[in-house]
């Protein structure tokens, strides 16, 4: 559902049916994870005329009634269609491989899916620490960390991901010391957001994240690039 932007008057609350202001109607309220392996298509301006593709995290609804996948993208997740970086990539839209086809609106039934359990769970609550959800990581993210600017890196397997009634969106990660029993499950108290520790720097896909650790050489070039820009 590609929709046009509106002015802010005329945003209205999918459920209330009343107005909603520019900070409310993006705020994401409903989350559906992608179990059917579709990608996101993007492109970036090193690689003109080629397309990459990246495993789709989950489909988001956000409080206007828009819908999009979300991403793992450098040190935050993201909606595939604000993806506008003129290095790292553009999104081009969204593939799914079970049918070879590429499409530049979300599937139907996923857009049924978030509206209608967003509405037999909504939560009447302002409380911005309340959790909405939380999925299980399926795509194999990891969470860099580094206390001493890249000088050394620890690599930590993202478990699940926390949305709140404000609209963030946190990773989860287990604290090593704190896990009592395996394997780590979706709500486990040894569970603590990446994206709040201090040494938290950037997203990597599972692939990307095991060459690192193999010491690929590669990988390691891909990566001391980002990091020196």
């Amino acid at each position: 559902m590609d929709k046009k932007p509106v002015e802010n008057t005329n945003v209205i609350d999918l459920f209330t049916r009343k107005p909603l202001d520019e900070n409310e109607s993006s705020k994401i309220i409903r989350l559906a994870p992608e179990m059917d392996g579709m990608e996101m298509l993007y492109s970036n301006d090193a690689n003109p005329g080629k397309l990459f593709s990246m495993k789709i995290l989950c489909w988001a609804l956000t409080r206007d009634g828009n819908v999009d996948a979300m991403v793992p993208w450098l040190n935050r997740l993201v909606p595939a269609r604000e993806l506008n970086d003129p290095l790292n990539g553009h999104w081009e839209g969204y593939y799914d491989s079970f049918h070879e086809l590429a499409y530049f609106e979300p599937p139907e039934h996923k857009v049924l899916e978030l509206e209608s359990s967003a509405n037999f769970y909504n939560i009447e609550s302002e409380d911005p620490e309340i959790i909405l959800q939380e999925i299980n990581d399926n795509i194999g993210t990891h969470a860099i960390l580094s206390e001493d600017s890249f000088k050394t890196v620890v690599l930590v397997h993202v478990t699940s991901w926390r949305l709140f009634n404000d609209g963030r969106i946190l990773a989860m990660v287990a604290n090593e010391e704190e896990v009592d029993m395996t394997p780590i499950l979706v709500g486990d108290e040894c569970l603590y957001a990446a994206q709040e520790h201090e040494n938290f720097r950037y997203f990597f896909h599972h692939i990307i994240a095991n060459k690192i650790k193999k010491g690929d050489p590669d990988a390691i070039s891909a990566f001391t690039k980002l990091v020196d820009e």
